[in-house]
């Protein structure tokens, strides 16, 4: 209840108002039943927000936990909030945690619903695309479900890194057409093919978005950078030039 009134009264009604978000391509992609993974670039945290709102289906985002353990009535305001925009708590502070999170994403897409993931892992550091986490790939083949790229446009002017306040913008999405890997039924364990489905999917998203593509995890850009800013109080970003990969078209 609190999901829907969020978005149809409460917050809704504010963001459409003042960014106009907007599908420019393939709503049709998005299945009207069913289990999906929408698998989106990550430009910023209203990337949560702008999405749901142009669907008629709900959609779920595991959120890191921090977001619902808070203290006081700003830790409950918190975790109200997020629930009511429809995220989902997530430990990721351990190998075992982390399992626990993917199986939540397998439970929620066995219900039939919608699960968004970013297989970057966290937001982009500069307004490129990341290398994905293959949590994304084993979700999908644990659950038999398709994956969907979303592109996301626009979120990080209205929302850049650091900053408190939103500045009106608009915002653009592009839904692609759903991956399925059911070809590759019964090989979650396997390693290799779960890289190659992620590349298959950040490929995907690569030519959906337009996005330079940095072979890199994300996280591992923003601790460089943060090392290279201490060190020399200059920001510093992977060099593109030395990247010599895209991820593989197809997987296998």
């Amino acid at each position: 209840m609190l999901y829907w009134l969020m978005k149809h009264i409460f917050l809704g009604p504010v963001l459409k108002v003042f960014f106009r978000p907007r599908i420019v391509e393939g709503a049709e992609n998005i299945p009207k039943e069913g289990g999906a993974i929408l698998a989106s670039n990550h430009l910023a945290v209203s990337d949560s927000f702008f999405l749901p709102l142009k669907l008629s289906r709900r959609v779920t985002f595991p959120a890191k936990i921090e977001y619902f353990t808070g203290t006081g009535v700003k830790g409950w305001l918190q975790k109200a909030f997020m629930s009511g925009v429809g995220q989902v708590p997530i430990d990721r502070s351990s190998a075992s945690a982390a399992q626990g999170a993917l199986s939540t994403g397998v439970r929620i897409l066995r219900e039939g619903k919608l699960l968004g993931i970013y297989p970057e892992g966290t937001r982009s550091p500069d307004g490129r695309l990341y290398k994905g986490k293959v949590g994304v790939a084993w979700i999908a083949l644990e659950a038999g479900v398709p994956v969907i790229p979303i592109a996301m446009f626009g979120t990080d002017k209205a929302n850049p890194i650091g900053s408190r306040m939103w500045k009106p913008t608009r915002i653009s999405i592009k839904i692609g057409k759903p991956l399925d890997f059911s070809r590759y039924e019964g090989l979650s364990g396997d390693r290799f093919v779960l890289r190659s489905i992620t590349d298959e999917i950040m490929y995907a998203l690569m030519e959906l978005t337009g996005q330079e593509y940095v072979d890199v995890y994300a996280a591992k850009a923003k601790e460089d950078q943060a090392a290279a800013e201490a060190a020399v109080d200059v920001p510093a970003q992977p060099d593109a030039k030395s990247v010599d990969r895209v991820p593989e078209t197809k997987a296998g």
